[in-house]
């Protein structure tokens, strides 16, 4: 088993610029509020510095990205190897040019709509309903009112697990309904949007409106994850789980939401085997109301407790 030591004592050749934290507590970085940590936690400072590490790591050891922690449950065992989160300047610059806007991967997304809107750029206002950062929307297709990253996406940058860089034409991302079919060894690090002239104010209008029904059919001011399972072909998940009685579930201090519930909520004091072990209840309760397998949206990572 890789230990954080061996992680450290193998990355040291490449004499990185970013922070390496041993046996770094994760819960905080995610919107639940649980998991155990990872062994090691890594904010590269810039591409360059992300390629190295990769580059360096031994190919045994298992590497985990994680984003703004919107869409994600780490189990209680945390995370083993390494862990990569980026963030500062060099992942978070957005860049307007003409028509096109280039982001960077640690770039929430209600910020670049923003970006968008005060370019006067339409058709990335969907993306002020999605809480989570521009490196999530690309690895699953990330959508919510009537629009797609598919729909405005030009080519994205990433960085492959032996240090090299790849740009990946639309073409090449292989979108789906919350799916993207890119090598999953590949780390995201940039993405180029283009949009359409359009009216700031009618824009801004837009993203009002977008942020209004947000708030006012989904539980935003809980500990969430956003959208829970995926809603299968021709209906809508939160449909079968509110016709398979799950409604209000509990499980531990976790709950299915009362307001939607395609949502579940950490209530306080939940863990994530109580998060994930409540979705697999739902999941098989609606497996025997109505004979769909949900799939999960919410990303889960790492290992249970021992």
């Amino acid at each position: 088993m890789t230990t954080s030591a061996a992680i450290l004592a193998a990355l040291a050749p490449a004499a990185l610029r970013g922070r390496l934290l041993p046996d770094h507590p994760l819960a905080d970085l995610t919107w639940f509020r649980v998991g155990g940590p990872a062994d090691v936690l890594f904010t590269p400072a810039d591409e360059e510095d992300l390629a190295a590490a990769l580059a360096a790591l031994p190919a045994e050891v298992p590497v985990t990205v994680i984003g703004l922690g919107s869409n994600l449950i780490v189990r209680d065992g945390g995370v083993p190897g390494l862990v990569i989160r980026l963030g500062g300047k060099a992942f978070g610059s957005i860049h307007v040019e003409g028509e096109t806007i280039r982001a960077g991967t640690a770039v929430p997304d209600m910020k670049l709509a923003r970006a968008a809107a005060e370019a006067g750029l339409d058709g990335l206002a969907f993306y002020r309903g999605i809480p989570g950062s521009v490196g999530g929307a690309l690895r699953m297709n990330a959508g919510a009112h009537g629009g797609e990253t598919t729909d405005v996406l030009v080519e994205a940058r990433a960085v492959d697990r032996k240090g090299a860089l790849h740009v990946l034409s639309h073409a090449e991302m292989g979108f789906a309904y919350r799916h993207c079919a890119a090598p999953a060894d590949l780390i995201f690090t940039q993405a180029t949007y283009r949009g359409k002239p359009g009216d700031r104010a009618s824009i801004e209008a837009e993203m009002d409106r977008v942020t209004a029904a947000r708030e006012a059919a989904q539980p935003i001011r809980e500990r969430t994850g956003g959208s829970t399972f995926k809603n299968p072909d021709g209906g809508k998940a939160w449909q079968l789980v509110d016709a398979a009685g799950c409604r209000g579930l509990t499980r531990g201090g976790a709950q299915v939401s009362e307001m939607h519930c395609n949502f579940l909520i950490n209530r306080g004091g939940a863990t994530a085997a109580d998060i994930e072990g409540l979705g697999e209840e739902v999941r098989t309760r609606v497996r025997e109301t109505s004979g769909v397998d949900l799939h999960w949206e919410i990303k889960r990572i790492g290992v249970p407790a021992r």
